[in-house]
């Protein structure tokens, strides 16, 4: 699964001149936390969250009038909140590379590019949605989690036993483990149109341990 087909194209975006009420304004409007900002060239300078136009406002305790205020925020523009050292992708990038990138950074999204361009925006309410097709969460099955050994050819072994008893996989996701016992894989299968015992009747010959199964 690549970006493009995860990412909200032609995103709405804010100029760095933007006042921060407009700002706020416009995010509310269109039920957006952050947005991209690109200048009067079409070239992407930076992003800003809903957070940093909040944290941008005076607070409650301010000392200033009424009627200051207003004049105040008025002056304050997204060019002076905005994040500038932005990450972004391209389109073409691996879901689970712009997953990476987005965890590594403790970011909440990223633009994506096409050279220069800004052609999309990419979340991690996406991100999540992708992992969980991935998985078959969406999907009716009996769902295992077990352990299996660092060897070449165990998945296939147990998707062919899958496969033989006219199992259909409709969930798959894997993560490497260190423990004392060396390196393993945890493993975990959405299956249909096998029972829950014969399932686990088929793989535990094949695994380590199976540390959970359950109907989903």
């Amino acid at each position: 699964m690549l970006i493009r087909e995860l990412m909200v194209p032609k995103p709405s975006v804010l100029n760095p001149d933007t006042t921060l009420p407009d700002a706020l304004k416009l995010m509310q409007e269109k039920h957006l936390h952050r947005m991209p900002v690109v200048n009067a060239h079409g070239t992407l300078v930076g992003i800003v969250a809903e957070t940093d136009l909040h944290n941008a406002a005076p607070s409650p305790a301010t000392l200033l009038s009424f009627w200051e205020i207003p004049a105040l925020l008025a002056k304050i523009t997204v060019e002076m909140v905005m994040v500038k050292d932005v990450a972004t992708v391209a389109a073409d990038t691996p879901v689970e590379d712009a997953a990476r990138i987005m965890a590594d950074r403790n970011i909440g999204c990223l633009p994506v590019m096409d050279g220069q361009k800004l052609v999309g925006m990419v979340n991690q309410n996406d991100i999540f949605r992708a992992f969980m097709e991935l998985l078959g969460g969406r999907r009716q099955g009996v769902r295992v989690w077990a352990t299996t050994a660092d060897e070449k050819g165990t998945i296939a072994r147990i998707t062919t036993a899958i496969a033989k008893a006219d199992g259909n996989i409709v969930g798959f996701g894997c993560n490497q483990i260190s423990d004392p016992l060396g390196v393993r894989w945890e493993i975990t299968l959405k299956v249909q149109d096998v029972p829950r015992e014969k399932l686990v009747q088929l793989i535990t010959p094949l695994v380590v341990s199976i540390l959970d199964v359950r109907g989903a």
